[in-house]
């Protein structure tokens, strides 16, 4: 794992010090890293030779933005123009192909393309873009088929699952493995995990034999041409709830199915990053944070326990507001309890507490106020 070492950024070889001792296997999963497999290529020319010259060249290029997407930070992604004049080519060390076809003018092919992860970091540190290369530890994806009515959750071995399947899995920052959805996991235990029970958590660890397990639930609403995708459970970094809303254009499930499962996928990568990118910062600024010197200790993951009370006027506007929460960068050990019609009480870990995260919700449509007997979270309008 690589960061910039002082908030938030300074350009320079000298502040990207190693927060740890790098343990053989912590190196490994940063190497995995740096392959970006069963990738797609297409080209057309005037043979196939020089076809599939042009579909290696452009999947290099693409490749190679695909890779500094994984491993940057969301917030730090325009400085990736920095790295614009980058030959990516020169930074290949390999590549293997999964599967190719090709006819006299058209090549075809999904291939892994292996970078040379020292020549990356090295590109990255002399512009001084942060990144984040060390993988998680693995999480189980439950994906799961919603409907009905009433709903019934079933195991998915259709689109859903093929959609997940077709994902480099292996070498994303969140590796990933596959499972059926038990029988003994039923419906009420489904209800109660998107629902926020906790207890739904202790079944789902008990039953996969992990804490990091995952049910990535898709509801498609055949009337509305739309699909509900819910990620239900906890990943590397903790409790997770999110849904989101995919709509289906000319009956085309499967392009649905594809793009939420990339979206999904790039979640779990994207709090890992927010989680991953505050503990080293943290660990590598020498005085004590700003936000802890008066107020109660930063916990070990890098965030500081924040309650409130959350008020909203529908289900549907608790939705948006419950998913503007999971979504927001940083915020982790996600744990709703009291719920009324109209209000939920919310704990949560954020680096820099309560102050640093209604900054942070600020841009999301979100107010989050301290009235005096407590904070409390309304949409900004």
């Amino acid at each position: 794992m690589r960061c910039n070492g002082t908030p938030l950024l300074v350009v320079g070889l000298a502040c990207w010090a190693s927060v740890a001792a790098i343990t053989p296997a912590a190196a490994a999963r940063a190497e995995a890293a740096y392959t970006v497999g069963n990738y797609p290529v297409d080209a057309t020319d005037k043979n196939a030779v020089v076809a599939k010259e042009k579909a290696l060249a452009d999947g290099q290029k693409a490749a190679f933005r695909s890779l500094l997407k994984r491993i940057v930070p969301v917030t730090a992604y325009k400085q990736i123009s920095r790295l614009s004049g980058v030959n990516a080519a020169s930074l290949i060390s390999g590549v293997s192909v999964r599967s190719e076809r090709n006819s006299s003018t058209e090549y075809i092919a999904n291939l892994d393309f292996s970078f040379q992860p020292d020549a990356v970091r090295a590109a990255l540190q002399s512009q001084g873009v942060p990144y984040v290369d060390s993988q998680a530890q693995p999480v189980t994806i439950i994906p799961v088929l919603s409907q009905g009515n009433p709903a019934e959750a079933k195991s998915d071995t259709g689109t859903w699952r093929a959609a997940w399947a077709g994902l480099d899995l292996d070498h994303t920052l969140t590796p990933v493995t596959l499972e059926a959805l038990k029988p003994v996991i039923h419906n009420d235990t489904v209800k109660m995990l998107t629902s926020g029970d906790d207890s739904a958590l202790r079944i789902l660890s008990g039953e996969y034999n992990s804490e990091r397990v995952v049910l990535a639930i898709f509801e498609p609403d055949l009337a509305a041409k739309k699909v509900l995708v819910t990620l239900a459970g906890r990943d590397a970094v903790g409790p997770l709830l999110l849904t989101r809303t995919y709509r289906v254009t000319d009956g085309d499930f499967a392009y649905t199915s594809q793009l939420a499962a990339i979206v999904a996928l790039g979640v779990l990568e994207g709090r890992w990053k927010a989680i991953s990118t505050a503990a080293t910062t943290a660990a590598q600024t020498p005085a004590t944070p700003a936000w802890s010197a008066d107020g109660p200790a930063s916990s070990q993951n890098g965030g500081e326990p924040v309650a409130f009370i959350v008020e909203f006027n529908s289900q549907s506007q608790w939705n948006d507001i419950r998913t503007q929460i999971l979504d927001t960068p940083g915020v982790n050990d996600v744990s709703i309890s009291t719920m009324t019609a109209r209000s939920a009480d919310v704990a949560l870990q954020f680096p820099g507490g309560a102050s640093a995260l209604a900054n942070a919700v600020g841009g999301r449509g979100l107010s989050l106020i301290n009235v005096g007997s407590g904070w409390v979270l309304r949409p900004s309008n």
